[in-house]
């Protein structure tokens, strides 16, 4: 007698679905939730701004500003976005999911009153509701549109159900801002493939530091570089970005070797973290999937307490967090990372997987759509 379970059917299951996302830009944390996101909505109708990464998700259709001027200029579509969110498309649909770090939440394609609209955020706007960490509106002369643009932002989206934030962090935001509440769902890391190098990747010498990110100023990738001076050791920056000049002049000037790795593949990336004595990451991160992969490579993570780090992190443990922001403080606690036992930093990176990523997106729509 055939003893199996038959598989359950998702409330989702007949009704369409569209997935919704800012822009495709560059692939980055808030792209690898949407792209797991459609393996766990394959029959979605997929749908953004404009994209110009030519490793966007299939099928994904852009908005009509991707026809203007303003298709990647962020800061001059910003003041348009909350429209072309309301005239993405004349269809409709059942349930609605935005992945939203700006206006993709306000998004409407549907009845309130027969649409479930969800949206899983990676942060309320930045340079609207934080501008002393992102700047690109914190000017004196911007004080009035910023109030506008806050106002469209809360008033605009009061059609959603139900918010998923990437973190604690986010959540603690969420309902500050938006006075709304969110469930926490940890956006899913590739952890088995950073565990899983090759035996030469494993047994590298881990005789420098690294800095891993984006090349923009709240990374703080100026300070990485003075933590690796305080400290006397070689350091290597991976990734890209505007500050890219910037760095590598501060790169020729500094009293360390300092190596730039521009756009490392996977691969490449996986064996930096293999070979590097410790992950510098003095940055407030919203989340911070860097910090995960790293301790995925058995590599320690020496960064700043605050944010992500608090969730991705364990002091003492998997990685060092110092509260300062002297680099100084930083090169001081590099000798306590050797006393950590790398073996254990693989479970706590265990606790981000794709695999947990889904179950808990899964738990989430189903209970909200139900």
């Amino acid at each position: 007698m055939d003893q199996r379970v038959p598989p359950v059917t998702p409330p989702w299951a007949g009704r369409s679905v569209a997935l919704v996302h800012e822009w495709f830009t560059a692939t980055g944390g808030a792209e690898q939730v949407f792209r797991h996101l459609t393996e766990v909505f394959p029959a979605a109708e997929r749908f953004a701004l404009w994209s110009d990464d030519d490793a966007d998700p299939p099928r994904l259709r852009v908005s009509w500003l991707a026809r203007t001027p303003l298709r990647g200029n962020k800061a001059a579509a910003l003041p348009f976005m909350p429209l072309v969110w309301r005239t993405l498309t004349r269809e409709r649909f059942d349930v609605v999911i935005s992945s939203s770090h700006a206006f993709a939440h306000t998004v409407r394609l549907g009845r309130p009153e027969r649409t479930r609209h969800l949206s899983y955020v990676h942060a309320p706007a930045r340079y609207l509701w934080n501008p002393a960490v992102d700047d690109r509106a914190a000017g004196p002369l911007l004080a009035g549109p910023r109030r506008v643009l806050r106002a469209l932002d809360v008033g605009l989206s009061q059609h959603v159900h139900s918010y998923a934030a990437n973190s604690i962090e986010v959540r603690d935001r969420i309902r500050r801002h938006w006075r709304r509440d969110a469930w926490v769902i940890n956006p899913p890391v590739d952890v088995d493939f950073f565990a899983a190098a090759p035996a030469a990747d494993r047994t590298a010498p881990r005789d420098y530091l690294l800095g891993v990110g984006r090349w923009v100023p709240y990374k703080n990738f100026d300070l990485i570089i003075a933590i690796a001076e305080a400290a006397g050791l070689p350091l290597v920056i991976a990734g890209c970005g505007p500050e890219e000049a910037r760095l590598r002049r501060l790169a020729r000037q500094a009293r360390v070797p300092v190596t730039i790795e521009l756009r490392p593949d996977r691969a490449r990336l996986r064996q930096l973290y293999w070979g590097a004595r410790a992950l510098l990451f003095p940055v407030h991160e919203d989340f911070g999937i860097v910090p995960v992969e790293a301790q995925a490579c058995r590599t320690p993570v020496l960064g700043l307490r605050r944010g992500g780090l608090l969730e991705t992190v364990v002091d003492a443990e998997t990685g060092v967090l110092v509260d300062s922001a002297d680099p100084r403080d930083y090169a001081a606690a590099i000798g306590r990372l050797d006393e950590l036992d790398r073996a254990r930093l693989p479970a706590q990176a265990a606790r981000f997987s794709a695999q947990t990523f889904a179950r808990r997106v899964t738990e989430w729509v189903t209970h909200e759509c139900g």
